[in-house]
């Protein structure tokens, strides 16, 4: 079976690195409304509002709650920079 590529995503917060691995997909409260990154998304960095950040790898689903910050998109992967963050 096609497997869904993969993208690297980080989740940074100014305490520590939450998260960092190969996933499938992240849905993060977008300053503009929720967005979600997939593989091969076109490159863009938004402010984010406080909410939940949602990744999605390997059928697992992990959820964090931030208090806003920054995502960054680039062919290397996803970046969230949150101004705080811990595990929902």
């Amino acid at each position: 079976s096609l497997m869904a590529a993969k993208f690297h995503f980080s989740l940074v917060s100014p305490e520590r690195e939450l998260f960092s691995g190969e996933v499938d997909q992240v849905d993060a409260p977008g300053s503009e409304g929720d967005f979600g990154v997939l593989e091969g998304h076109a490159p863009f960095m938004t402010s984010l509002r406080e909410g939940r950040v949602v990744v999605h790898a390997g059928g697992q689903t992990n959820a964090f709650v931030i208090a806003g910050g920054f995502a960054d998109v680039t062919p290397a992967g996803l970046t969230i920079l949150a101004e705080s963050a811990a595990a929902a």
